[in-house]
């Protein structure tokens, strides 16, 4: 064998060998512990999961797996490049289930033809019709509030209305809000043209535009500058107040539902489907019924706060005390088929 030979017999053998150690490491991230919940002669296969929602998902996944032994394997990131990566992996993709923070990148997902029906008496029991693809090609399994909050020191809640009330003039220099390339920016604004068509929705951004919001990419951050006096009111996730409350209850910001006299607050989930070329549907299909029960909401939505999908289920009692609410019934599939004008009407408005 002469060198040349030798040399591309060894950097095949080198790179096998970093090809294994990649299949190894990836088949582990974020898994060792649920990996280990079910021992050789008690495991009844597994469940590969790529998913955004990564809050609290270990301790709801080990349920799972004692309870039916399969072994959840889950991989996390954001809803975009999640779904990228299934779209590239194609047929051989290992993800099972698909799991998004978003209704509009769930309803991508499908249309890029990434998931598939499934026929479930379960899931269309437990999971109401707006919550869900007509298709049944995703479901929602938790539901997240994208309404106002405000600090009551320095707004008095009678103030507030609408989010497109948060155009007035009033408010300038008062607001902090979440990024335009954010999903849930794009989702909110989404529904404002479902509700009121683009020409309204326009005219609501620039005035929010005009008001010249601090711009965060955190709801999280968004929330402590309220409380630190660097904003009076926002528009962020609800269960983000529901969080920071359970870690100081004196933490002094506060919910105010919007748009209750019109169409209602504005509703995004966080759920899944199953991807077309899943290798364990029968386990994934299963996964998704059991979140969807009683049981399954309990963890799923407690272990972040978020209200259950389910409508039997209650929700954690820190945002039980948030108060009831009449929620936007619009069927959320919505803001993916609208995103792409959303996007457009947020840069037009010049909101960044």
């Amino acid at each position: 064998m002469n060198k040349t030979s030798k040399f591309i017999t060894m950097a095949f053998l080198i790179l096998a060998f970093a090809l294994g150690i990649f299949a190894s490491y990836f088949f582990r991230i974020g898994n060792e512990a649920t990996d280990s919940m079910a021992g050789p002669e008690e495991t009844k296969g597994i469940v590969n999961i790529y998913t955004a929602r990564h809050y609290g998902v270990e301790q709801v996944f080990a349920a799972f797996t004692e309870e039916t032994g399969i072994v959840v394997r889950f991989t996390t990131g954001s809803d975009a490049i999640l779904r990228e990566r299934i779209k590239a992996e194609g047929k051989f993709t290992p993800a099972d289930i698909y799991l998004a923070v978003d209704a509009g990148n769930l309803w991508l997902a499908a249309e890029e033809g990434l998931l598939s029906p499934v026929v479930s008496a379960a899931l269309t029991d437990n999971i109401p019709n707006n919550m869900r693809d007509p298709e049944n090609q995703w479901f929602g399994l938790t539901k997240r509030v994208r309404t106002i909050l405000y600090h009551p020191d320095r707004v008095n809640p009678e103030e507030l209305s609408t989010y497109e009330a948060l155009a007035d003039s009033k408010w300038q220099g008062r607001l902090a809000m979440r990024p335009a390339t954010h999903a849930y920016t794009q989702s909110l604004v989404a529904s404002m043209i479902a509700a009121h068509g683009e020409a309204r929705a326009k005219e609501v951004i620039q005035g929010w535009v005009a008001n010249q919001p601090t711009l965060i990419d955190s709801d999280t951050r968004i929330l402590e500058t309220l409380a630190a006096g660097g904003a009076d009111v926002a528009i962020t996730n609800h269960y983000y107040l529901g969080r920071l409350l359970e870690a100081n209850p004196a933490f002094p910001v506060r919910v105010f539902w919007a748009n209750q006299d019109e169409q209602g607050a504005h509703i995004n989930i966080s759920g899944g489907g199953i991807t077309a070329h899943s290798p364990n549907r029968e386990n994934a299909l299963r996964l998704l019924e059991w979140l969807s029960s009683p049981q399954g909401q309990k963890l799923f939505a407690d272990s972040n706060h978020e209200f259950p999908a389910n409508p039997a289920v209650l929700p954690h009692p820190i945002i039980a005390e948030f108060g009831n609410f009449v929620a936007d019934p619009i069927n959320m599939g919505e803001f993916g088929r609208l995103q792409a004008v959303a996007i457009k009407l947020l840069d037009e408005a010049g909101y960044r």
